[in-house]
C-alpha cells in the first residue's frame, strides 16, 4: 500500500451568496437597537483590487466584555445579542455588520472584534483582529509583540456610524493574520 501524505484543504470558491448567507447574518444587533454601531470596510486582494466574493465571519463580546452563550446565532430573533454574525462582500469589496462596541474580555486586554476571512483562492481561513481605536492599545498582550507598523493594521478607524476595518489579504500593507495551535 502506498504511503499517503497530507494534502491542503480544498480551496474555498466562491460560493458564499448561495449557501452560507441567510437572513440577518450580518445583524448581531438589530439596527435599531440604543447601542447599534456599525463594523464595516473592504476586502482588498494582493494588488489592492477589492474581492467581491469574500465572507467575513465576527466573533465578539458584548459591551461588558462578557463572552455571549446565547443558542440561536443562525436564527435571529430580531433582540437577543448572539456575538457571532457573518458578512458577504458586495462586488465592491464592501462588507457591513450591526453591532455593538465590544468589551474588554480581561484585565490589560484591549477589546477587538475576533474576524475570520474566507475567500476565493484561500486554502484555509484566515484570522484577525479589529481593535478599538480609543482603547488601551499600549497594554494588549497579542499588540505588544507587533511592531507599529503591523499593529496599525489590527486597528479600527473611528467613524460616524462605528468603527471602519479593511482587510488586505497580501502586500506592502497586508493585515496580520494570526494562527492558532491544534489541539
Amino acid at each position: 500500500m502506498p504511503e499517503l501524505h497530507p494534502t491542503p484543504g480544498q480551496t474555498v470558491g466562491p460560493f458564499f451568496h448561495y449557501g452560507l448567507c441567510y437572513p440577518g447574518d450580518n445583524e448581531l444587533a438589530v439596527t435599531g437597537h440604543r447601542n447599534a454601531i456599525r463594523l464595516h470596510g473592504n476586502v482588498f486582494d494582493g494588488a489592492g483590487a477589492p474581492v467581491p466574493d469574500a465572507l467575513i465571519e465576527v466573533w465578539q463580546a458584548d459591551d461588558t466584555g462578557a463572552i455571549v452563550s446565547e443558542a440561536g446565532s443562525l436564527h435571529r430573533d430580531g433582540w437577543a445579542f448572539t456575538g457571532w454574525g457573518r458578512a458577504a462582500t458586495d462586488t465592491a469589496g464592501h462588507y457591513s455588520l450591526s453591532t455593538i462596541t465590544p468589551g474588554s474580555t480581561g484585565p490589560g486586554q484591549a477589546p477587538f472584534f475576533a474576524t475570520t476571512v474566507f475567500a476565493r483562492g484561500l486554502l484555509d481561513a484566515l484570522f484577525t483582529r479589529a481593535y478599538l481605536p480609543h482603547a488601551n492599545l499600549a497594554g494588549d498582550p497579542l499588540l505588544a509583540r507587533l511592531d507599529d507598523d503591523r499593529r496599525s493594521t489590527l486597528i479600527c478607524q473611528s467613524d460616524s456610524t462605528g468603527y471602519r476595518f479593511d482587510i488586505r489579504l497580501q502586500g506592502a500593507e497586508e493585515t496580520v493574520f494570526l494562527t492558532y495551535p491544534r489541539s
